[in-house]
């Protein structure tokens, strides 16, 4: 993700971070941003009965091991929408390896919850999740991209620290990859 959005950066006040929802809750239709023309793209639409779990976006500035901006999937009660800014709090991290055609790469999913003045985070780690929500989002992945031809296989998940490193990471990989 470049261009306007790349003015905003990847973390908010009090380091908290910056997340641009891409795709939202129940949404069976998945948006991607295209940097040329500066919207969000309709890129496919999942198979009937599936939607995403929760609000999907990723971090401005960033630049995950698979070459895109890094994923985060907030845990919301309520959808928001396509280029909603969230400030959110990162409570965990699910590491996975997808493989497509013989190749596999590292593609981890980074899991925040959103915090606004009058809404604190709902949860402080990945750990606080009620029973059964972190294998139903590891269900939807492996599930999402089978529908893609791929597969993925969670590999295990962290907590906020990790999810902050990885964080920290990605911002580098950016760094580097801008043009002088």
């Amino acid at each position: 993700m470049s261009g306007p959005l790349d003015s905003l950066g990847s973390r908010a006040e009090s380091g908290l971070v910056n997340i641009i929802i891409d795709t939202p809750k129940g949404s069976r239709n998945k948006f991607k941003y295209d940097e040329k023309t500066q919207c969000f793209r309709l890129s496919r639409i999942l198979p009937a009965g599936a939607s995403f779990p929760y609000d999907f976006g990723s971090i401005p500035m960033t630049y995950a091991e698979d070459g895109d901006a890094l994923d985060v999937l907030v845990i919301s009660e309520v959808p928001s929408f396509a280029g909603c800014l969230i400030t959110g709090k990162l409570i965990g991290r699910i590491s996975g390896e997808q493989t497509e055609k013989g190749k596999t790469i590292r593609n981890d999913r980074l899991l925040a919850v959103p915090v606004t003045p009058v809404n604190p985070a709902l949860f402080a780690h990945i750990d606080d999740l009620p029973d059964g929500w972190l294998k139903e989002i590891e269900h939807f992945f492996v599930s999402y991209n089978q529908a893609e031809g791929r597969e993925y296989k969670p590999i295990r998940h962290s907590g906020p620290e990790e999810a902050d490193a990885a964080l920290t990471a990605a911002k580098r990989r950016y760094t580097r990859h801008q043009k002088p």
